[in-house]
């Protein structure tokens, strides 16, 4: 059967622009990092893809290396773009990074100008397209010129490979350096995807101001703490404390981190929605960033997780009270 998409998509989603540029994003964007490799039965991924599509998820972020193997998660999307989403090419922001480690020798990482632009190729090939949205520099690279770096993004944009350009993992004075490079390139950064939930809040230790300076949208990867902010790790967690049967982080396994999450989902349960969906809304809070990445590994968590934006947003209140039970929970991923 012929996919159609959902003709109602875009009055299930909300878009925010990303800083001072033409583009817009979807609030939920779906990441293709763990669960869409070659490891995994192609038909659940395309289901996946099809169904975010068709609440209107038009972000797909992928990265050389995303699989597992490395590169089976472009390979994946790409085969369902030829079987399902072609038509709707011009409807969809398509993502890829370069940085990390992919090939053998001095060239198949970090930020020279012949890993990017050979990776791009690369990922270009697996995903069957003749360009992507959005090209990243997934990590600094303290060894190479920033200038290369950077050049090497405004190649891809000029040579109609890539029409926009991002990075990954960058600190507030690298970041603030990377988008006067690129001003000056004529290549203005578009967005910047960082590590970021309500455990893990390190961007507004600076690199929030940077993006707001500068014009630059934000991305947040990982925005319910690789896990730990879903009633799934909570219960773990209460399961390991009662039984002894200890295989999280010793020191996430305790009675007071245990009550502050039952707190968190209290929280939630009062706004009628999942820890997970809440953790989603804070992350998009004013002041939090224009998307969040969701990870999935089932077509139901892509549903939970698009439903959030049919919630509102959090009240003062409400933000004061998750503020007063993050102190000193920690983050200690699965």
């Amino acid at each position: 059967m012929i996919y159609q998409a959902n003709d109602q998509r875009y009055n299930m989603m909300e878009y925010e622009r990303s800083g001072k540029s033409g583009i817009k994003f979807p609030v939920i964007s779906l990441g293709l990092w763990q669960n869409f490799g070659g490891n995994k039965p192609f038909e659940e991924s395309r289901a996946m893809i099809r169904r975010a599509f068709d609440l209107g998820i038009t972000h797909f972020d992928l990265a050389n290396n995303y699989g597992p193997p490395a590169g089976s998660a472009e390979e994946t999307f790409g085969g369902v773009l030829k079987k399902d989403m072609m038509p709707y090419r011009d409807e969809m922001l398509i993502s890829t990074k370069a940085g990390y480690y992919m090939w053998p020798g001095p060239y198949g990482e970090w930020g020279s100008r012949k890993n990017l632009l050979a990776s791009l190729d690369q990922s270009l090939r697996r995903m069957g397209i003749d360009y992507v949205d959005i090209f990243y520099h997934h990590r600094p690279d303290t060894d190479t010129p920033l200038e290369e770096s950077m050049s090497a993004l405004a190649q891809a944009v000029k040579q109609g490979k890539a029409l926009y350009v991002g990075l990954s993992n960058y600190g507030p004075e690298e970041t603030r350096r990377a988008a006067e490079i690129l001003k000056e390139l004529g290549t203005p950064l578009l967005v910047h995807q960082p590590n970021y939930s309500m455990l893990n809040r390190w961007i507004e230790e600076g690199l929030t101001e940077v993006l707001q300076q500068q014009g630059i949208g934000s991305i947040a990867f990982c925005p319910l703490g690789r896990g730990q902010l879903t009633g799934k790790y909570v219960d773990k967690l209460e399961h390991e404390l009662n039984s002894g049967e200890i295989t999280l982080k010793p020191q996430a396994v305790t009675a007071e981190r245990l009550a502050k999450f039952r707190e968190l989902e209290s929280i939630a349960a009062h706004r009628g929605q999942s820890l997970a969906q809440m953790s989603l809304t804070w992350a998009l809070r004013k002041g939090g960033v224009t998307s969040v990445l969701i990870g999935a590994s089932k077509v139901s968590q892509i549903e939970e997780n698009a439903a959030s934006v049919s919630f509102p947003a959090l009240t003062e209140d409400e933000l004061k009270k998750i503020d007063s039970v993050l102190e000193q929970i920690g983050n200690f991923p699965w």
